[in-house]
């Protein structure tokens, strides 16, 4: 955990496939999406993390419709903005099949003007199973070596900070490889791990990821960890990964519509205080933006 028990709080507040259900409002526009941004801030998240949606609501890798959605943030808070390299899947309204996005398209997201502060990308390739962010069936999800690599050099170019979603832990020794190859030095201070449980292959069980946090520790031992779940598990692992003293937990309607108590969210606000509530269990506060700018190694 941070200094004077911070913990960095995160909101994924859309996603590309989650709908309105159940009473939970998904923000989908450019100005609905600053405005949540800047309720959730409000409510203690410092970052805010987003996929951008065409006019019908879906999910779009348009590059524009990603620098609109970062205008209308900025200009409503100071909150710390993040993308992905997993853009514009679209389902076929005929066959229910999720066609992905080229390398090139996804490779796109790291030439927004204006840019985000923070990038991610998933370490590794998965059969990608989310019901609870409204993926109903099983896809093969595909991160090419090509696509992780050229993210890698390009954010740390910039001097950003690169999330690295730990699919399962052999993602890790994947990554290990490519800092043994020079592709990035395992010693930086702003490697940052996302560790996730109820993502595909990756079962939702304490031991599981607790073996990854520890694994991607003892290789990567200056990293910035996160932890976070999908459905009606995610603020199991909320309360999880603040008792193991995590940097950063994730919480937002991308991945769950759940409270604690198994109610539905209504905003993505409510699933920030209940992440807030249940860090001060612990005695934790959410840390300002000033200081995840500085936990990420980011310029002022």
């Amino acid at each position: 955990m941070l200094a004077d028990n911070k913990v960095i709080v995160t909101v994924a507040i859309n996603g590309g496939m989650q709908q309105d259900r159940d009473g939970a409002v998904v923000p989908k526009q450019p100005v609905e999406i600053g405005e949540a941004a800047a309720r959730c801030y409000e409510a203690g998240a410092a970052m805010v993390h987003f996929h951008a949606r065409g006019p019908d609501g879906l999910n779009s890798g348009d590059t524009a419709i990603y620098a609109e959605a970062i205008r209308e943030i900025r200009a409503r808070s100071p909150i710390l903005v993040q993308t992905t390299n997993g853009i514009g899947v679209r389902r076929d309204p005929a066959t229910g099949q999720l066609h992905w996005p080229s390398d090139e398209e996804r490779l796109g997201i790291l030439a927004i003007d204006p840019p985000q502060d923070l990038f991610g990308i998933a370490a590794g390739s998965a059969d990608f199973y989310n019901p609870g962010g409204n993926y109903p069936g099983e896809t093969p999800y595909v991160n090419s070596p090509e696509l992780l690599k050229r993210t890698i050099k390009a954010v740390y170019a910039r001097g950003s900070a690169l999330e690295y979603e730990v699919v399962e832990a052999s993602a890790l020794h994947r990554l290990l490889r490519y800092a043994n190859e020079g592709i990035f030095d395992r010693d930086r201070d702003n490697i940052w791990l996302l560790h996730g449980g109820g993502f595909g292959a990756t079962p939702p069980i304490a031991r599981n990821i607790i073996f990854s946090i520890d694994e991607g520790l003892r290789l990567f031992p200056k990293a910035i960890v996160g932890i976070t779940a999908t459905g009606r598990d995610m603020f199991r692992f909320v309360t999880l990964g603040l008792a193991m003293g995590c940097d950063l937990v994730r919480v937002g309607l991308e991945d769950s519509i759940y409270l604690p108590d198994g109610s539905v969210a209504r905003d993505n606000t409510d699933m920030v205080r209940a992440a807030v509530g249940i860090a001060a269990l612990y005695g934790a506060k959410p840390a300002s933006v000033e200081e995840a700018r500085a936990r990420f190694g980011l310029k002022a």
